[in-house]
């Protein structure tokens, strides 16, 4: 009973100097929850205050730390598994042709009379979808007709050869880019704009939807 005492007796000495739950514990050598009791109702001054308030906003941030370094941990075991299944099982013509159809079926234009349209800021989307196209049909590279969309703020003559090599679709090819109206409020820092790729075969496009639609109508339970 005497050591008993004396612990809450230490346990409250050191919750009035400030100290956290975990570090009275580690002291003191008792439960978390014992020293939970006995202290939640310690008063403290702003000397003690300062140094809980200090001691919580550490371990608040070495949690988030822990927490972050878990996550990327975890994500890296699954984009070794992704790598490791996406080579082993390599990529044909049809499965490729299914993935460029759903990737146009969500950015790509639905009126097939207007042939293909795929529109998308985001140049690792961009390569991917002319892989795709490429590997799925015979592709004619005259037809392409990008166009790209900026802001005032951008320099088109650097962000057409950007896009001319991402899309290795040469310059020529492009049509006049479109500026679009930018209150300069607002510039996005390493934004390259948009780019819609544009092919004349409305063929291709038709194919294209309808594998689409085929593949979410089978899919639809």
């Amino acid at each position: 009973m005497k050591q008993k005492i004396e612990e809450k007796l230490k346990a409250i000495s050191l919750r009035k100097k400030g100290y956290s739950l975990n570090e009275i514990v580690e002291k003191v050598g008792v439960a978390k929850s014992s020293v939970s009791v006995w202290v939640r109702n310690i008063p403290l001054n702003n000397h003690a205050r300062k140094r809980l308030l200090t001691k919580i906003k550490i371990g608040q941030l070495i949690s988030a730390e822990n927490k972050r370094r878990k996550t990327k941990e975890i994500l890296d075991n699954y984009r070794k598994q992704a790598l490791k299944d996406i080579r082993n099982k390599g990529l044909d013509k049809i499965t490729a042709k299914i993935i460029c159809s759903l990737i146009y079926w969500c950015e790509g234009t639905k009126n097939y009379f207007q042939g293909l349209n795929f529109t998308n800021s985001d140049p690792r989307l961009i390569k991917t979808f002319l892989y795709l196209l490429r590997k799925s049909f015979n592709i004619d590279e005259k037809k392409f007709r990008p166009c790209i969309h900026l802001h005032k703020y951008h320099n088109p003559k650097k962000q057409l050869n950007f896009w001319s090599k991402a899309t290795k679709i040469p310059k020529t090819q492009f049509i006049k880019p479109f500026i679009k109206l930018n209150t300069g409020k607002r510039i996005r820092e390493n934004y390259p704009g948009c780019i819609a790729i544009r092919y004349h075969n409305s063929s291709i496009t038709k194919q294209l939807l309808m594998i689409a639609e085929t593949f979410l109508i089978e899919y639809d339970n």
